[in-house]
């Protein structure tokens, strides 16, 4: 007879190999995936069929997935360095870098053939996606260049041009806004972190903002990425498709990010950065079910 192995081993290897795709940062790209979708769909009266969410869903979590995993894998040497990633699955040795890459090309193979099934501009948006993430930002210019996060952004914005797609290729200015909010809230959601962690990513020699930067620099630069990505939010209320439900909403989690930011350039503290990296995710969840609600009440 086999060996029978332990439950609780499975479990913790599953656990394991869950942890190494970083949910906390496909979660939110998943739903903006999601939340894109739904707006088109109640937009333009578009009927989605349950197989095409599942792609959708399922393709956008794997290939987001697979990007944290690849570039968990890049990064195996910096994260072993710094405090807050030392623990991660590969630094820790919980899992071997082989299997790690392994694992991603195994999410990668599986997030290009849901998108293909979907339809082909959905499909050239994931390969996009991905070579931005893992190439363009990760082995690329995140050890290089402190513009990493602007250039490497524009994979964050994929997903939700993705949703839009898969369902409807009408008003495409719609989904470019929807994108564009996303790719302009990623530097204020990175430089704020990488302030509030700035010894760690000085240790490891990474050329985030914070590091490069005087730390007043620093928070002048957040604040005006911060207003910039509120200004923007405003801008879907002048397409036909919005209205107050979304503009109100637009308008008090913007006061709330601009405040947050304000506070940040008057007292630069850790406390300060940590607050505005913190709201950042529950401000972009937040118009994009003003956007869902909205696009349902049209």
């Amino acid at each position: 007879m086999g060996t029978l192995i332990p439950q609780s081993s499975v479990r913790n290897l599953l656990k394991n190999y869950y942890e190494l795709t970083k949910p906390k940062i496909w979660y939110l790209l998943v739903f903006t995936a999601f939340g894109s979708a739904l707006t088109a769909s109640f937009l333009f009266d578009i009927p989605v069929q349950p197989l095409t969410w599942i792609l959708l869903i399922g393709g956008v979590a794997a290939g987001s997935a697979a990007a944290d995993t690849i570039t968990g894998y890049n990064d195996r040497d910096i994260d072993a360095i710094m405090e807050r990633t030392k623990q991660r699955p590969i630094p820790s040795g919980r899992i071997s870098p082989r299997n790690a890459l392994v694992f991603g090309l195994i999410l990668t193979s599986i997030s290009l053939i849901c998108s293909w099934l979907i339809n082909v501009w959905v499909f050239a948006l994931m390969i996009f996606g991905l070579f931005d993430n893992i190439i363009v930002y990760s082995k690329w210019l995140k050890r290089t260049s402190q513009s990493n996060i602007i250039l490497g952004g524009f994979s964050g914005g994929a997903p939700a041009m993705i949703g839009y797609l898969a369902v409807t290729t009408q008003n495409l200015e719609v989904g470019l806004v929807m994108a564009g909010l996303v790719f302009l809230w990623i530097p204020t959601h990175i430089w704020s972190l990488a302030l509030h962690v700035k010894k760690d990513y000085l240790k490891a020699q990474v050329p985030m903002l914070p590091v490069v930067s005087s730390e007043r620099s620093s928070v002048r630069v957040i604040a005006g990425t911060t207003l910039l990505m509120v200004l923007f939010s405003i801008i879907p209320f002048f397409f036909d498709q919005f209205g107050l439900i979304y503009l109100v909403t637009a308008s008090i989690f913007g006061a709330i990010m601009i405040f947050l930011s304000v506070r940040l350039l008057v007292k630069p503290s850790e406390e300060a950065s940590w607050l505005v990296f913190k709201f950042s995710s529950p401000y972009l969840m937040a118009l994009f079910i003003a956007f869902i609600v909205d696009a349902y009440f049209h």
